[in-house]
């Protein structure tokens, strides 16, 4: 593996393995006072972020500091972005300095991409932590593992995706992921906040959340995303959150062995309630925990191993 970049037209084969490697790295890691492997030592990592972010930035900087790389943080707020340097002499001076690989969150869909092209000749391998509305890999290969944790596979199992789906990059690396891999996608939304051409993702489409709720196996809630939105995408939060909002009463409908996600940070009170973010149900927690090991298996597959571009 070159880069990871998005899991639209990722082999299944491929995020089956970096699933397996992170199933080992937490098996080798469990009980040990010193979580510290050799694997990675000499190598450095940086991680590159125009957005903020806690989970994935803390979970990748453990994740290379577990397996004994060198790992920079940059924030574009603290670096010569703020003088005006482009994105691409950024990149280019990371590359220069010794980065082995370039963690990316942008605001732009495709920086990543871009960020690849111009680092192909410096052999430097490019992680997309999250670019617009486009995608967000590992956030969905962590929620993979977590499901087949919970429910011991994902093949034939029926996933709901509920909430703001339109500004959703997780939702979308998570239909291509899911899909790839056997699972069934279920987008739950109104109509407002649904992909323009979701006609052609392969999913089915539904808007009423109490129908779907006993059918399924998981149900991943969305953040809705207002720093996102231009404009009125549903009359109120208090009406989006009777509607769409996972409460009490819904956790009810779900069939008893039905795991509950959601990528955070959570607006509790409207997207979900207290009541099943921190109940036996929800395996938010535990997301966050295998999204070290899955970051950890990415990067023994980009910088451990030999293998073909992706």
């Amino acid at each position: 593996m070159r880069h990871l970049l998005a899991t639209e037209g990722l082999d299944p084969d491929l995020a089956t393995a970096v699933l397996d490697t992170a199933d080992e790295l937490k098996r080798t890691l469990l009980g040990r006072e010193v979580r510290k492997l050799p694997t990675l030592r000499g190598r450095t990592v940086i991680t590159l972020f125009y957005e903020n972010s806690t989970r994935t930035r803390v979970s990748f900087e453990i994740a290379g500091k577990w397996m004994s790389a060198d790992v920079v943080n940059v924030s574009a707020g603290g670096s010569s972005v703020g003088k005006g340097e482009s994105l691409r002499d950024t990149a280019l001076t990371l590359a220069a300095a010794g980065a082995d690989c370039v963690i990316i969150r942008h605001s732009a869909s495709g920086a990543a991409h871009r960020l690849a092209g111009w680092l192909a000749e410096a052999g430097t391998a490019v992680v997309n932590a999250g670019d617009g509305t486009h995608e967000h890999p590992t956030q969905a290969l962590l929620d993979a593992a977590t499901l087949r944790e919970r429910l011991g596979g994902l093949k034939d199992r029926r996933v709901a995706i509920v909430g703001d789906v339109l500004h959703s990059r997780v939702a979308r690396s998570n239909i291509h992921l899911l899909a790839s891999l056997g699972a069934e996608v279920v987008l739950v939304a109104p109509p407002t906040l649904l992909p323009a051409r979701v006609a052609e993702l392969p999913v089915t489409v539904s808007s009423e959340l109490d129908a779907e709720l006993p059918a399924v196996d998981a149900v991943m809630v969305l953040r809705v995303q207002a720093e996102r939105m231009h404009g009125g995408f549903f009359p109120s939060a208090r009406e989006y959150s009777i509607a769409y909002g996972l409460n009490e009463a819904r956790l009810r409908l779900l069939p008893e062995h039905a795991v509950v996600l959601h990528p955070g940070p959570m607006m509790r009170g409207m997207e979900i309630s207290s009541a099943v973010a921190d109940a036996p149900v929800s395996a938010i927690t535990e997301q966050v925990r295998n999204g070290v090991h899955v970051r950890m298996a990415v990067l023994y597959h980009l910088l451990a191993t030999d293998g073909g571009e992706q």
